[in-house]
């Protein structure tokens, strides 16, 4: 029989802490917060319990500054902690490393699973959004009538361009019944298609006030909504699901309103820009026809018959004295011309260029001499030392030193004298010749 182990108190401890440090690692834990203490030493100690059991926990300084909550008796709270035993008490117990209010946990943690299959079904994907139109003349508004929003939306939009209409389409924007009232409004308006451009928003809150805009249900619909979309809900840092899906989101209501609208003062100066451009170009025509009617004037003048007599007769007086300047440059050119044929054709004469040619004869004749007599002596070193090479790996020097090549009557060379038979015949050859032979049967070698 083996012999039992035997621990000592400390012993166990230690490896009951291991197996389970092992065995559970990280975990994920909801419960209640009690008997909470809070010592000098800046760490935390409390007990975390449900209705039917407790464990204690320990939350320390370097994790708890990190704590976006600050425990308190009776608090629900969603941690990560890592399951141990305090040895020196044997007290079995959780080390926290995270800690947050759980109603906002769990709501974050399916918020984010959420997002991510979304995005995974391509709902947030660019290639489905559409552009805002570049005209828009009447926007439609999915909100609370009565909420911040609409508010803020219609002051901008009073402020920066009135001639834009506002369409409404009621909906509550938090509770339970705040998902179908936004389904249904939704499905209103593009079922009417009167509007130019669809928003959906709200005013800023909590996770939980703006929890109706992170239903998938309501994100498919997004997704499929005709309308020119944008998502405006909550404050700057808010982010929900309506906004990842919508084609533009804003990061408040105003802004919303001011991507829909063009500022006044912008249309007031375009259209001082316009005026400016008109009078330029009326004042840019009035000159043309200034300068057409001048230019008339002066033709009719310039066709008068008395004119047109001293005009021609200038004419015939700048055209024959033209005429005499160009005989007198062409017998210049011509005669230079000759002048240089001839000389060119001196310097051609075939007595001039024969002297030169014999010269550079006879150096390519010199220079290919010597090159065919260098190529020579090069091919004859190569063939020295091929033949040398080949004299030194020929077989018949093998042979020559007294080896033999032996084959059989077939050609093929032996290399054992298993390979031929008794009696059969076989050919040598040797340096001087090539004579044939038999093998000899086993007992006649003896």
């Amino acid at each position: 029989m083996t012999e039992a182990a035997i621990f000592t108190v400390t012993q166990l401890n230690a490896e009951v802490r291991q197996v389970l440090e092992r065995g559970f690692g990280s975990i994920w834990l909801i419960g209640e917060i009690s008997n909470f203490a809070a010592p000098g030493s800046g760490h935390w100690y409390f007990t975390l319990k449900d209705e039917r059991a407790q464990i204690k926990a320990a939350m320390f300084r370097n994790a708890n500054q990190r704590a976006k909550v600050r425990p308190q008796h009776g608090m629900q709270v969603l941690v990560r902690a890592k399951l141990t035993v305090y040895e020196p008490r044997g007290d079995y117990q959780l080390i926290i490393e995270h800690m947050e209010d759980a109603g906002a946990g769990l709501l974050q943690q399916r918020y984010e699973q959420l997002k991510r299959k979304l995005q995974a079904e391509g709902l947030f994907a660019a290639e489905h959004k559409q552009s805002l139109p570049t005209e828009i003349r009447r926007v439609g508004v999915i909100t609370s009538p009565t909420g911040a929003a609409i508010r803020d939306i219609l002051a901008v939009l009073r402020r920066r361009d009135p001639s834009v209409e506002v369409i409404i389409y009621p909906s509550a924007v938090q509770g339970q019944s705040a998902v179908n009232d936004l389904l249904f409004a939704l499905q209103r308006a593009c079922a009417r298609n009167e509007v130019d451009v669809l928003i959906i928003t709200r005013g800023g809150g909590s996770l939980e006030d703006l929890w109706c805009f992170n239903d998938e249900q309501l994100a498919h619909a997004l997704h499929s909504c005709p309308l020119p979309l944008i998502s405006a809900v909550g404050h700057e840092v808010d982010f929900t699901i309506a906004d990842y899906v919508a084609d533009v989101r804003a990061p408040t209501p105003s802004a919303a309103a001011e991507l829909v609208s063009r500022d006044q003062r912008e249309v007031l100066q375009r259209l001082l820009q316009l005026e400016h451009r008109l009078r330029q170009h009326w004042q840019r025509q009035r000159g043309f026809l200034q300068q057409t009617l001048q230019h008339w004037q002066n033709r009719l003048q310039q066709q008068h018959p008395q004119r047109r007599l001293q005009q021609n007769s200038q004419r015939v007086d700048e055209l024959s004295a033209r005429a005499a300047a160009a005989l007198q440059r062409t017998q210049r050119q011509t005669q230079q011309r000759l002048i240089g044929t001839a000389q060119r054709l001196q310097a051609l004469h075939p007595q001039r260029q024969l002297a030169p040619l014999k010269q550079q004869l006879a150096q390519l004749q010199a220079r290919n001499a010597q090159a065919m007599r260098q190529t020579l002596k090069t091919w004859q070193q190569k063939h020295a030392a091929t033949l040398q090479n080949l004299q030194i790996v020929s077989p018949l020097q093998t042979i020559a030193r007294g080896y033999a090549v032996v084959r059989n009557t077939q050609g093929e060379l032996i290399r054992h004298p298993d390979q031929l038979s008794a009696d059969e015949s076989f050919s040598v050859k040797v340096a001087e010749g090539e004579f044939r032979a038999k093998k000899l049967p086993p007992d006649a070698a003896e």
